[in-house]
């Protein structure tokens, strides 16, 4: 999507009341995901969603310090232009066999989304405070996006028979 489609925030709180409403979305779903991985005895991947979670829960907590706010702001008032914010995977992304690189892409997908997200706003932006944070939200996430590039430079990468399940679950009616 390119800027000229891109509704940039008028103003600082407007701004990051969406970025703060990012960062728990996503907080939210990686611990999701370390849930249904630990269902799945899956502990390697569950705790690399849970570390992303509280990573991202840090990140709305510094949102909300340089804000200077003393509570989140509600729910719900964010309009994103997808079913789900910028950094959030999608559920169906998730499978109870990946391994910890499966889960090293899904996050770099996600900070990339991100990144570009920010670029997005600070390219659309009318007002200078509002383009400055943008600015500063999207240089968070290129590092966030080198970090999880140096995490994936570390794990080993699938054979291509991962997902086989030699007792796979079961469902009856």
């Amino acid at each position: 999507m390119n800027a000229k489609r891109t509704k940039a925030p008028r103003t600082l709180d407007e701004f990051m009341v969406k970025a703060y409403e990012m960062e728990i979305e996503a907080s939210e779903r990686y611990a999701e995901f370390a849930d249904a991985m630990e269902t799945h005895n899956n502990r390697e991947v569950a705790e690399l969603f849970r570390k992303m979670s509280e990573i991202e829960g840090k990140h709305a907590t510094q949102i909300m310090a340089e804000m200077g706010w003393k509570s989140p702001p509600p729910p719900g008032k964010v309009v994103w232009e997808t079913f789900e914010g910028p950094e959030t995977i999608a559920m169906d992304e998730v499978h109870y066999l990946m391994q910890p690189y499966h889960a090293l892409m899904l996050a770099l997908a996600s900070e990339e989304r991100a990144e570009r997200f920010f670029a997005r706003i600070a390219e659309a932006a009318t007002v200078d405070s509002v383009r400055s944070a943008a600015l500063e939200l999207q240089a968070e996430e290129r590092e966030h996006v080198e970090l999880i590039k140096a995490w994936l430079a570390k794990v080993p990468k699938p054979d291509r028979n991962w997902a086989d399940d030699p007792d796979p679950p079961r469902y009856t009616d």
